[in-house]
């Protein structure tokens, strides 16, 4: 976007949102998973054709440098359509295990996030050297090894006339579990946190490697800094999953969303040049920055993906972790459109910078926010099922249920023999 395209920062900020459309209707990769099972399988099929469709749009994007900017935005939302298909599917399978083992909910969101976490810092250690685009070819053709890999019972006899009334009758369920209020006040909790925390990353970025009193950072710098950037996820994995886990949500929610406004105050001291007034390179507040801002991002994120496993009716689990899951999205989108909006307001472009601390600041500040309304989040131990008993019983549709469970992918094997004896 901004060397091809050669964007403003605003508005690349506004497409980058665009890309991200696919996620806001998770929900529909999630129904088809859950209701129309492919060549007898409701998860392998789709790992597949998701990697397919990402392998192309990436390949197609790197082997072609001079796309225009409606071909290049198509290839970008098909590979985030691909990222979407596949995240939905997995998040189907560990939903699954999480209502039927509320004690592993907590581990299995930290064996994902680790998971994610690895292959960020990989992904971002070898793109500035590589390429961004040729090298995420490569994730995508995983993902359709992992489809090829992945146990799965097969279903006999799919009755494919019934996937309308499958979908209605998961739609009814969708909507009468979020009449529940122990469902739609963390709904909105989750919305509201996210929309008001803005996103000014394209004018900083525009900043690292435009501004000419910036420290002009090249693109194999930039690739560096954002894989200490996944190291600080990681490190914020690990310390929710050894440290803060079985602390109550709006514990960790609450001093999470504090450190998180006050970590966005690092790139003040960058932009602000302070750090040099005391011989401090801008490589290494960078550095710092990324690590810390990532790290507490993703210790804020954790409790919310854990809530979000458990706020899930049974029958449904795929489906409606997805919508939850897009909740949160068009929360980000909503703050990434917002940020957009205030980059423009301050009138930050490629070449003009003077008002980026003030976006820096109101961002910071906006962080903070959801704070106030901390009471919508139930303050229980993790290990506790949150949902009204008789939305967790399964109920009875068109196929048996018995043989739906047979069909579930496990994540551990320690989940993997309890569903056996079961």
């Amino acid at each position: 976007m901004k060397d091809e395209q050669k964007l403003q920062p605003s508005e690349a900020q506004i497409y980058a949102g665009v890309i991200q459309i696919p996620w806001m209707v998770k929900p529909l990769w999630g129904l088809l998973t859950d209701t129309l099972p492919i060549i007898g399988y409701r998860r392998r099929p789709y790992f597949i054709l998701a990697g397919l469709l990402g392998a192309f749009a990436m390949l197609s994007l790197s082997l072609n440098h001079k796309l225009q900017l409606a071909s290049a935005l198509l290839c970008l939302t098909g590979a985030s359509a691909a990222q979407a298909v596949a995240d939905v599917t997995i998040d189907a399978c560990m939903t699954e295990n999480s209502i039927s083992h509320p004690s592993l909910a907590s581990d299995m969101q930290s064996l994902c996030g680790v998971s994610s976490s690895v292959g960020q810092l990989i992904g971002y250690t070898i793109s500035g050297f590589l390429g961004v685009f040729g090298v995420l070819s490569i994730p995508a053709a995983l993902v359709i090894l992992v489809g090829m890999m992945l146990h799965e019972t097969f279903i006999h006899n799919v009755a494919y006339r019934q996937v309308g009334q499958k979908f209605l009758d998961a739609c009814k369920a969708m909507w009468m579990a979020l009449k529940c209020k122990n469902v739609w006040r963390p709904c909105l909790y989750m919305y509201v946190s996210l929309a008001v925390s803005l996103h000014i990353h394209e004018g900083m970025f525009y900043w690292y490697t435009d501004a000419k009193d910036g420290p002009l950072f090249s693109k194999e710098i930039v690739g560096t800094i954002s894989s200490v950037g996944a190291v600080g996820y990681l490190l914020g994995v690990l310390l929710y999953q050894n440290a803060f886990r079985n602390h109550p949500f709006r514990f960790v929610l609450f001093w999470s969303q504090l450190l998180n406004g006050a970590s966005g105050l690092l790139d003040l001291i960058l932009v602000s040049r302070v750090n040099l007034q005391f011989g401090i390179p801008d490589y290494v507040v960078a550095v710092c920055d990324a690590a810390i801002s990532h790290m507490i991002g993703r210790l804020r994120w954790m409790p919310l993906l854990v809530l979000s496993s458990k706020l899930c009716p049974s029958g449904i689990e795929g489906t409606f972790f997805a919508l939850l899951m897009s909740i949160d999205h068009v929360g980000s989108l909503t703050a990434t459109w917002a940020g957009g909006l205030l980059l423009r307001t301050f009138n930050v472009t490629r070449t003009q910078f003077d008002n980026l601390w003030m976006a820096i600041v109101i961002r910071s500040f906006s962080r903070i926010l959801p704070i106030g309304i901390l009471f919508l989040v139930p303050n229980s131990d993790p290990s506790v099922s949150i949902l009204p008993a008789e939305m967790l019983k399964t109920k009875k549709c068109d196929d048996d249920l018995d043989t739906q469970k047979l069909e579930r992918a496990p994540l551990v094997t320690f989940v993997d023999q309890h569903l056996g004896d079961s």
